[in-house]
Order: C-alpha cells, then sequence, then structure tokens
C-alpha cells in the first residue's frame, strides 16, 4: 500500500479562485474518487456502492487525517483550507488508529500462470465496504506519518493553495510549478505595490 494514497486522500480538498472545493462533497464526488483509485484501495468499482452515511464517515476520516497532517508539518503552517475546522489532535490519533485496526490485513501471495508472484494485502476478515475503504485510508495515513516521509511532509504556502505534499528535494518549497509561480507573481505584485 502506497502512504502517498493519504496524501491524494486529504488532496481531495482543493482551492481554486473562489475559495476551497471539496472532491467528496456528494456521493458521486465519493464514487468517483473511489473508481480513480480502485486498485490502490483493493476494491472492485463495479461492485461498489457509496452511501451519504459511508460518505460523511469518510469525510469525517480525511478530517482527522488533516488534523494529524497540520500537526506534522508545525510549527510551520497548516493548510488554510479547513485549519480553524479541523478537530482537535488527540480524538483524530484515536479515530484513525480506531479506523486502520478494525479491518486487520494480512498478506496474500498471488502467482499467476506464466508471470511473476507479487503480494497483496486483503482483509483478514470479512468486512463491509465502507469499513475497508476507511481502513485502507487511515492505513496509509499511518504509513505516511510513521515512516521517513513525514519529515518530508509540508503545507505548500502558495496564495490560495490548501494542499500538502511531500518534499521530493530540499529547494522544493511550493507542491507544484504552478503554485510556485502564483507565490513569485504574489511577491513581485507586493514588492511593486508597496514600492
Amino acid at each position: 500500500m502506497s502512504s502517498l494514497l493519504a496524501l491524494e486522500f486529504v488532496s481531495t480538498i482543493r482551492a481554486n479562485r473562489s475559495g476551497p472545493v471539496d472532491a467528496l462533497e456528494d456521493v458521486g464526488g465519493l464514487t468517483a474518487w473511489v473508481g480513480d483509485h480502485a486498485p490502490e484501495l483493493g476494491i472492485d468499482p463495479a461492485a461498489f456502492v457509496v452511501t451519504a452515511e459511508m460518505r460523511e464517515e469518510v469525510v469525517a476520516l480525511r478530517q482527522a487525517i488533516r488534523a494529524l497532517f497540520a500537526r506534522a508539518v508545525s510549527p510551520g503552517p497548516a493548510s488554510a483550507a479547513d485549519a480553524a475546522r479541523l478537530p482537535a489532535f488527540e480524538p483524530s490519533l484515536d479515530l484513525v488508529n480506531a479506523t486502520a485496526a478494525a479491518v486487520p490485513v494480512a498478506p496474500r501471495l498471488e502467482w499467476p500462470q506464466d508471470e511473476a508472484p507479487h503480494a497483496r494485502t486483503l482483509p483478514a476478515l470479512a468486512a463491509g465496504d465502507s469499513a475497508r475503504l476507511r481502513a485502507t485510508l487511515a492505513s496509509a495515513a499511518v504509513d505516511l506519518l510513521g515512516g521517513p516521509h513525514r519529515e518530508q511532509l509540508r503545507a505548500c504556502p502558495a496564495p490560495r493553495c490548501v494542499l500538502y505534499f511531500v518534499r521530493e528535494h530540499p529547494r522544493q518549497e511550493w507542491c507544484s510549478v504552478a503554485c510556485g509561480n502564483r507565490a513569485r507573481a504574489a511577491r513581485h505584485y507586493r514588492q511593486h505595490k508597496n514600492a
């Protein structure tokens, strides 16, 4: 499982010129996101049905993970998207850990004929779609925050950006080239406005 799946999950909150945009705003948004990430989530999108209750549980988990990300990047500032609306750290930590533990996983060796074997992680017990999805996402967050990527986790400081990113090289300051350009343009504007 890729710990960077957690980064993609919290990035379902983005920003445009008018403010934060939530890709999981409704059942259709969560359905589309799960479909786009089905292989990483170990889910068959054709058999996966999203309910309003599942969407609420997934969004609550996302907010808890964002609260942990905000703590991980401190003393730097958290993402501006929802820093004022994040749940407290301790309940967020408890929710992520409980969610990850709700569906134990086990390795499974798959060896298709005429192909190389590969390992896959599957739920060790039968579990509902919502529990499996949330456990996978919570586990990805645990992997990211408990692994070497945590030290490189940053909140993008560009104007209007609300994303977290893993810094890939020492000079990287923004989540993308576009954010870097926007930050430089804003700095240039401020300098010339004040001059």
